[in-house]
Order: structure tokens, then sequence, then C-alpha cells
């Protein structure tokens, strides 16, 4: 009788570990509550500072721009530093057909000054002759000696000796001036190793229009420029922008006046932002894998105060964080609860230890989260990530 029982228990033991081993066991899950709280609509992009409202400096004539006197960095004063100078640009250089054509003119001007000289001489002598006649013819006149109409005609001579001195002077100052002109002709880039030019000799110099600091100069060394050429950029990096390109999708999407933070600076925090324009056309630019995109810029003023952005300069890249739209109480879910069912969403939520589907009604989704319209209560608990192998009904438990 004792080893019946013993046979008996034995069986019964090892049905009811049969039937404990092929019972469904819970499905572990990962859990999540439904909780409400403030949310945000964000687009993310990088984006470059700028000085706003910058200078661009250019010649304002042809000539030959000295080395820089200042460099990138330099603090400059409005309407006191120097930040360019123009002198004249130098003579080219001669062939020897042209320096033979110049030499030629130069002795033809001589040889004009010459005989501009002679025709002096002459008519001042003749000047002198007239004037000792006059004085002669005048006492004659005075005695009667001579008629009054012969005195006139010595007169008239006389002054038009003085009229011919007057025109040979006159000639002369101009063959003198063709000779000045011809010798120029002359002249060769060697005057710009003139040792008695003096340092800083010019014909215009270049104040700073406003107070900041050099943001780029074209050349530090002197060179030729053309009236137009680019010299140097000046800007306040007190007033500092950001400047970024979105798709032409989400631009649309950007309300004005959009606050924006700025991240991953390189410095402490987070920097303030706020949206001024966007520019009203788009443009193409071709992305890394060779898709052509519509993109369209923004720009965004820097509040921060400059000793909160320290170091922070032209041209740095930064990554914008830009609302588009925040909540301070909303019922929200976590998207990885979330599984297409139908035209719709659905999710599945912990009831008495089990996973009972359910259908929801989403609004605005953001960071990974997702606002509730219908379907949920707070505090409920969804299954996050739920498997294809879990069903309505099926027992589940939390996963450590």
């Amino acid at each position: 009788m004792m080893r019946k029982l013993g046979l008996g228990a034995a069986g019964a033991a090892l049905l009811v570990a049969l039937v404990w081993a092929l019972w469904p066991q819970p499905m572990p899950v990962d859990l999540a509550p439904v909780a409400r709280g403030p949310m945000q609509g964000t687009i993310t992009a990088q984006g470059v500072t700028r000085a706003r409202n910058p200078y661009a400096i250019t010649a304002p004539i042809t000539g030959a721009a000295t080395r820089s006197p200042v460099e990138i960095g330099d603090q400059v004063t409005a309407g006191e530093t120097v930040v360019a100078v123009i002198q004249p640009a130098d003579p080219t250089l001669m062939d020897a057909r042209t320096r033979a054509q110049a030499e030629a003119a130069v002795a033809e001007a001589q040889a004009a000054v010459g005989v501009a000289e002679s025709n002096l001489q002459q008519a001042e002598s003749a000047l002198e002759h007239s004037a000792r006649q006059l004085e002669r013819s005048r006492t004659l006149a005075e005695r009667g000696t001579i008629s009054h109409r012969m005195f006139e005609d010595v007169e008239a001579a006389h002054l038009s000796a003085q009229q011919t001195r007057d025109a040979a002077r006159a000639q002369l100052e101009l063959n003198r001036a063709a000779r000045a002109r011809a010798e120029a002709q002359l002249l060769g880039p060697q005057t710009l190793f003139d040792p008695e030019r003096r340092a800083g000799e010019c014909c215009v110099q270049i104040l700073a229009p406003q107070s900041g600091i050099v943001l780029a100069v074209s050349d530090q060394s002197a060179r030729l420029v053309q009236a137009g050429s680019p010299l140097l950029t000046i800007g306040n990096l007190d007033e500092m922008e950001i400047e970024l390109d979105l798709l032409s999708t989400d631009a649309v999407q950007v309300p004005p006046d959009a606050r924006a933070m700025i991240e991953r600076w390189g410095g402490e925090g987070a920097l303030e932002a706020r949206l001024r324009r966007i520019d009203p056309s788009a443009f193409t630019r071709v992305s890394a894998l060779g898709i052509e995109e519509q993109r369209v810029r923004l720009r965004l003023d820097l509040l921060s105060p400059p000793q909160d952005r320290a170091r922070l300069g032209e041209g740095f890249r930064v990554h914008v964080r830009l609302i588009i739209w925040e909540a301070e109480d909303l019922l929200q879910v976590p998207q990885a609860a979330l599984f297409r069912d139908g035209d719709g969403w659905a999710v599945f939520v912990q009831e008495n230890d089990r996973a009972q589907q359910r259908a929801v009604e989403i609004g605005r989704q953001a960071a990974g989260r997702a606002e509730v319209l219908a379907g949920l209560e707070e505090d409920a608990l969804v299954v996050l990530y739920p498997a294809s192998t879990l069903s309505d009904g099926t027992r589940i438990n939390a996963r450590d």
C-alpha cells in the first residue's frame, strides 16, 4: 500500500510539473505611464554666426593700395582709425620704340622752348626800341616839330610792340609746359623707390565708417587695386545674428518671432535667439547624397548678452533648436508605445496584469512623445516597443 501511495504521489507531482511547464507564462514587457507635462515642437538645424550689419569697405578709386595698416581682430574707431591707404599708381614700363618717341618729343619741346625764348628776346628788343622812339616823338610833338598824326603812329607802334612781347612770353610758357608734359612721358616705375617719397604720402586715406573689429582683410600686402575692389570688412560682434538654411517644407511651419535655443556652440549653457526674418524666396542646394533640395534662409537675432557668449565670433558653426510651438500642460504618451492599427493608432494598456489593446487619437508629436487627444487616461501604463507576438488579453508583467 505504501508503495502504491508513493508511486501515485510521484505521478501527481510529475503531472503538476508538466502542467506548470506547459502553462503560458506572463510576457515580460517595458511599461511607461501616460502623464501630463510641457511639450515643445522643434526643428533642429546647423547655423552660422554673422556680425549684424557689417561694413564692407571697397576702393573708391583706382590706385596702389599700401600694406594694410590694420589686421584681422584689430579694434577700430569710427572716423579716427585709418583702415586703408591708396596712393597714385606708378607709371608702366616703356618699350624701346615708345621711349624713343618720348625722347624725340622731349627734344622737340626743348627746341620749341628755344625758339620761344629767342622770339621773346626779339620782342623785348623791339619794345625797348619803340619805347625810345616814343619818348623822342613825344618831345618833338611838344615842340611842334612833328605832326600829331605822326606821334599817334609812333604810339600805336609802341603798343603793338608791347603786345608782341606779351604774346612771345605766353608762347614761351606754353612751350615750357609742353616740354614738361613730354618729359613726364619718360617717367617709369623707378619712382616707386624714390628715397624722397615720404612714408604714408598718399591721395586717399580711408577712415573706419563704424566702430568695431576687423573681420576680414582681402590682402595684407601692397597691390594695385581697381575702383570697387574689396579691401576689408568691419563688424560689431556685440550685435550678432544666426543664419541657417531649412528645407522649404520645414520653413513654412515656423511662426513669426519664433524662439530658438543655440546649443553646442562651445560654451556653457544654451543661448537665446529670436527669429527676425525668413527670406521670401528659396534656393536650390544639392545634398551630400546628390539630391536637389529647396532651402530657405532664416536669420535670427542673438539675444544673450555678449558676456554670456565670450569668444563666439564671426562664421562660427552652432546647433539651433527652433521652437515652432509649445504648451505647458498636455496629456502625453511615449511614441515607442504607438503602433498602427488600420488607419489609426493603438497601444497596449496594462489592465489586471493583461495587455488590452486600445485605439487612441493623437495630436502633435515631439521629442519622442505624442499628445493624447482621446483613448487614454492619465497614469495609465502602456507597453513600450510591443512585440509582434503580443496580442489582446496576453498576460504581462513589468520587466525589471
